[in-house]
């Protein structure tokens, strides 16, 4: 491996963050129950994280989307690669993303799940990236905005690599 990882935002950073939006969500949901839906892969180690720092109850489910297809760029056609387990028509749904950037293809995703008619979305997002978006997305929670350089660490990866880094890195080839 040439590339070197370089820490953007250390373990005790984004282990502090994630306590506060934890917290937040609660106070937030007190009440009722959240269904947490996470964007494979790389959302799943932050929405494990999260989801042990809510006070209030959770279920978890997970969808995996493509909008690459043989691109290198998002073409914000959402294709479902793997769909949700069960329904969230009447639930209170907080979709987990790791990362934002263009915004296509979360945007479509959004959209596509309104139609199931839950009682309510939100979104929650490890990064968001502003810089790159071209598509509008409202991010009701986000743990950290971040320059466009190329991260990887707590779940995103270069290559399948390096996802299991506790902190967030940025690849420097």
């Amino acid at each position: 491996m040439s590339e070197k990882v370089r820490v953007m935002i250390s373990e005790e950073d984004v282990n502090a963050k994630i306590c506060e939006i934890g917290k937040q969500i609660s106070k937030d949901y007190e009440g009722k129950q959240i269904h947490m839906i996470c964007v494979l892969k790389g959302g799943a180690f932050f929405m494990c994280e999260l989801a042990k720092r809510i006070d209030v109850p959770v279920s978890l489910d997970f969808m995996s989307v493509s909008s690459y297809g043989g691109a290198t760029t998002s073409s914000g056609s959402v294709k479902i690669v793997k769909d949700l387990d069960e329904t969230i028509e009447g639930k209170d749904v907080l979709v987990v993303e790791d990362i934002i950037d263009s915004g296509r293809t979360l945007s479509a995703l959004l959209e596509m799940l309104k139609k199931r008619n839950p009682n309510s979305i939100k979104l929650c997002t490890l990064l968001d990236k502003p810089d790159r978006r071209v598509v509008h997305v409202d991010v009701d929670y986000t743990a950290f905005s971040i320059p466009d350089e190329f991260v990887v660490g707590y779940g995103l990866d270069y290559d399948q690599r390096y996802r299991n880094l506790p902190y967030i890195g940025v690849v420097e080839l």
